[in-house]
């Protein structure tokens, strides 16, 4: 997939609208197509079908592209994992990307499964997914990476990487990894401010807390320099390596730093999980747009 494939240098994350109904969360995404954002990516882990969704969000807009950060591989056999993508495919021609990641030992073994060796459960998934293809018209497919090999392998078996929970020497790091001409994706989680500009960090912080719970994330990190002293004190140089304000200058250097360091386009999150109708609310006011459309 080429990097100009995707329109845009920054999508919005779009696992706020999980938690609204269907039918409140396609009038959302209308909203989020009229305020001028291009690319929708939506996670796989609140018990909402992102498929289903996406097809959903698809039907009602005219341009929006529609991602997957991402489909975990555990969920579906590599047939119905080609079966629903290449269906969305056809019916939306050049509007979805799907997203694959192995997701988290918790979390798989939760749902039933046994956690495999990442690297070759991935390697050997992603090849009887091309078995199983025949002649039907495959998504561009990016993978959830973060160590090296998972990296290298987005980059020769996959059309990119999507990432996330990461600093920017990641996206340095996996740039170098995917080689030119493939697609980067990295999530950049943004603290929303209050009327007065202040940022909530002791939410912040706990939100990051479930995340450094999980060993995929601090074994990431600690390739860059951080410690269990800064994942048990969510520390300051730990929460500004992973986190901005939505400020709009404070955000552009952060966006624009992914964009130097080998990014395709910067997927903002707002933390802590925003109810949709803040989103929302700041969207149709037009206090977004300059941040999702880069």
């Amino acid at each position: 997939m080429s990097p100009a494939a995707l329109p845009g240098p920054v999508g919005l994350w779009g696992g706020f609208l999980d938690r609204l109904p269907a039918a409140q969360a396609v009038e959302a995404v209308r909203e989020v197509e009229a305020a001028g954002v291009a690319s929708l990516w939506l996670p796989e882990h609140s018990g909402v079908d992102p498929f289903v969704r996406a097809a959903l969000y698809l039907s009602a807009t005219t341009h929006l592209t529609v991602a997957l950060g991402v489909a975990t591989i555990y969920a579906r056999d590599p047939e119905a994992m080609v079966a629903v993508s290449s269906t969305l495919e056809e019916a939306f021609p050049g509007r979805f990307i799907l997203g694959l990641g192995v997701s988290h030992r918790s979390m798989v073994e939760a749902r039933g499964h046994t956690f495999g060796p990442p690297l070759a459960t991935m390697r050997a998934y992603l090849a009887a997914m091309g078995a199983a293809a025949g002649q039907r018209r495959r998504p561009p497919t990016v993978l959830g990476a973060l160590g090296p090999k998972m990296m290298t392998l987005a980059g020769t078996a996959a059309d990119g990487a999507h990432t996330y929970f990461a600093p920017v020497p990641h996206t340095a790091a996996i740039r170098a990894a995917l080689g030119p001409g493939r697609f980067l994706a990295p999530a950049q989680m943004v603290a929303l401010t209050d009327a007065d500009g202040a940022v909530d960090q002791d939410a912040v912080r706990q939100y990051l807390r479930f995340c450094l719970s999980l060993p995929n994330y601090t074994a990431n990190l600690a390739r860059y320099g951080f410690t269990e002293e800064d994942f048990t004190a969510v520390s300051d140089p730990l929460v500004d390596a992973l986190v901005v304000a939505d400020d709009p200058d404070l955000l552009g250097e952060r966006v624009s730093a992914h964009l130097k360091a080998g990014a395709d386009q910067v997927v903002l999150q707002f933390i802590p999980p925003p109810h949709a109708d803040v989103i929302r609310g700041r969207l149709v006011a037009g206090e977004l747009t300059s941040l999702t459309r880069g």
